[in-house]
């Protein structure tokens, strides 16, 4: 129970001053500029977009600035201008096959088909302050590599899914519809209610918060669940995305949107219903963010115990935890809301252990007053308790 705030309208404006003068910092420095977010803190901007589960780069770099660079308060806003936005229509399901990878590598082949496509990470870089920057320099260019190199910086037309082979020979699970081919629950529009199906989960994973999802998933290498995974197929680039229009019965290309996508093997003996192969984690987020999905990935295949007749016994296979816990826009929120005036509900409390106090001095009191009584003689005229 917490009550109201009356009154201070005059000390609230002050600290929205001091918030404002905060964020814009020393004057002398240019003011940051929403476009320079946009472009040189792409990460950042990725996060945010993923966590509040709206994909405009601009906004969410308005709202990384406005928020002072804090990635949770950032999605705060960009959820809540989401809420205001109309429901115009669903997409159609995205085509990864076929997205125009700046980045495409897996971990368990040598050559892979397509070859590995390195892009733009930190994986091949010192990790080394390059006080280079504190001087405003660009970093230096280097040359591009040749297009016959397997790992060119530029893409094929066409990467094919590492996976591939090894599903058509039935080594590897094949991604399927689950029966009847339900329509996926809409989390944005109905609460969730445990337990999700796995379209419901993923949507909760793709916008929980980057760290509890690193967490959990990092639980499962820790032996935590009964996990022992391969980096299958890990990708970044842009997809078309496309609709079917009402007025017309065939799908149009509307824009494309830039997605990172992680397929997770992992080993599995087999069920009375499944034969011994590979099974997978999936992950898919907004923008760039590898691990993320990689991370979503692991979360995802631990929280799969009802399909490969699993105990679950670690806490990344509970999906009710794993999950209530992830949204951090309702974690900061039930957090923060600690500070605000809890009067009634902390006299309550003070009285309570007023009370408790007094009965426990109370009952000290009696029981010292007992032990100075002086001791009563027995039958035999020695003091009770006597050997």
């Amino acid at each position: 129970m917490y009550i109201a705030v009356k009154g201070g309208e005059a000390a609230i404006a002050a600290s929205r001053a001091l918030v404002a003068a905060a964020r814009r910092g020393d004057p002398a420095l240019p003011p940051l500029e929403v476009a320079q977010v946009q472009a040189q803190m792409g990460l950042a901007v990725s996060r945010v977009m993923a966590e509040a589960s709206l994909y405009d780069r601009e906004l969410a770099a308005l709202a990384l600035v406005q928020a002072q660079g804090d990635t949770v308060e950032a999605a705060f806003l960009l959820r809540a201008y989401r809420t205001t936005l109309p429901r115009l229509a669903y997409s159609e399901p995205v085509d990864t096959d076929g997205m125009r990878a700046q980045r495409r590598v897996s971990a368990i082949f040598k050559d892979l088909p397509g070859g590995q496509l390195l892009g733009p990470s930190y994986d091949y870089t010192q990790r080394l302050l390059d006080f280079a920057l504190l001087h405003g320099a660009d970093a230096p260019a280097t040359e591009a590599a040749p297009q016959s190199d397997p790992h060119a910086a530029t893409a094929p037309d066409d990467i094919p899914n590492a996976l591939a082979t090894l599903a058509a020979q039935g080594l590897v699970e094949r991604c399927a519809p689950s029966p009847g081919d339900p329509v996926p629950p809409d989390i944005t529009r109905d609460p969730p209610k445990f337990p999700l199906p796995r379209a419901g989960r993923l949507q909760m994973l793709a916008r929980a918060d980057e760290g509890w999802v690193l967490g959990m998933g990092y639980s499962t290498q820790r032996g935590y669940a009964h996990s022992h995974p391969f980096v299958g197929d890990v990708r970044f680039g842009a997809v078309t995305v496309s609709l079917v229009p009402d007025e017309l019965d065939f799908a149009i290309e509307i824009g494309e949107v830039e997605l990172t996508e992680c397929q997770m093997v992992n080993q599995f003996a087999g069920s009375d219903g499944a034969p011994p192969q590979f099974t997978l984690g999936y992950g898919l987020v907004l923008g760039h963010g590898e691990r993320k999905a990689m991370a979503m990935s692991l979360v995802d295949r631990a929280l799969r115990t009802d399909e490969f007749d699993e105990l679950p016994e670690a806490p990344a296979q509970d999906q009710e935890f794993v999950l209530a816990q992830g949204d951090n826009v309702e974690a900061s929120g039930f957090v923060q809301h600690l500070k605000l005036p809890h009067y009634v509900t902390f006299e309550s409390e003070l009285q309570l252990v007023r009370q408790l106090r007094a009965e426990r001095e109370a009952r000290d009191d009696g029981a010292a007053a007992l032990q100075a009584l002086p001791a009563q003689p027995g039958e035999h005229g020695e003091p009770h308790g006597a050997n």
